[in-house]
């Protein structure tokens, strides 16, 4: 029997007053796979982004976790059911501590009083341990987060989602403002983070990144799934002409006469 995907959405669609940002949108992310979601800006990648995180309702459709109706009210609503999400935007203090940063929000503390002291040998400790889980060794658990490299912080962010209970992970342009060293590092920890058992969301507009650890494939133009496909039935070729616009640039050049 097979199980339930840990998230899915059936006919989601979104609109902001008159403008309609998402329409019919369909996905399932189950465990252990690598679920991309490809499309340009304006796409509407971010209102989906918005809608699983729990930061915006869907206005039609319906939205299940674990098989079960949901309504994701806030972030914390998300969290709560193991959906956390890492934007392009880290939100680390950059002259802050590695270990700092990983346990930023959710300290552990010697007891439940106020002001009660921080156990920060312990913080350590597990922020390094938690980080060499994934693969991801720094030169001083103690040096500010801001002096590594972006790579290596987008995989400090996914290894504290991994830590504080995440089940699925959406991952909202990791790559988008590195170079090729890094972002293959960042793409190494996706591919651990799937083999881990958790449902990645991998958000992008890079279909070279997507087909490297992608096991299924929807792209959206315009608030629409235009390609919704698994990994056995597309090919990078395809998935590149239909973001580039294959069929739009095809006419033009017709038009054109070239």
């Amino acid at each position: 029997m097979t199980s339930d995907p840990l998230i899915s959405l059936a006919g989601v669609g979104k609109t902001y007053g008159a403008i309609r940002a998402l329409r019919d949108i369909s996905l399932s992310v189950p465990a252990g796979e690598v679920t991309c979601v490809l499309g340009d800006n304006g796409a509407g990648k971010s209102t989906l982004i918005k809608i699983m995180s729990g930061l915006h309702p869907h206005t039609e459709g319906e939205v299940r976790v674990d098989g079960k109706p949901v309504a994701l009210g806030s972030p914390r609503a998300a969290l709560d059911l193991g959906i956390a999400t890492v934007y392009q935007d880290l939100a680390v203090v950059p002259l802050m501590e590695v270990w700092r940063n990983f346990f930023l929000g959710s300290e552990l503390a010697s007891s439940s009083f106020p002001l009660a002291p921080l156990k920060i040998k312990d913080m350590k400790r597990i922020a390094d341990e938690e980080l060499r889980k994934m693969g991801i060794v720094v030169a001083d658990i103690n040096q500010p987060i801001g002096t590594l490299s972006g790579g290596q912080r987008q995989c400090v962010a996914i290894a504290r989602a991994v830590y504080f209970g995440a089940r699925v992970l959406i991952l909202d342009e990791p790559t988008a403002a590195l170079g090729v060293k890094q972002s293959g590092v960042v793409l190494k920890y996706i591919a651990r983070a799937r083999d881990a058992g958790l449902g990645v969301v991998f958000i992008t507009h890079n279909p070279h990144h997507a087909y490297l650890v992608g096991d299924h494939f929807v792209i959206l133009q315009r608030g629409e799934a235009v390609l919704d496909k698994g990994r056995s039935d597309v090919t990078l070729e395809e998935l590149t002409t239909r973001m580039a616009g294959g069929d739009e640039l095809a006419e033009l050049s017709h038009e054109l006469g070239r």
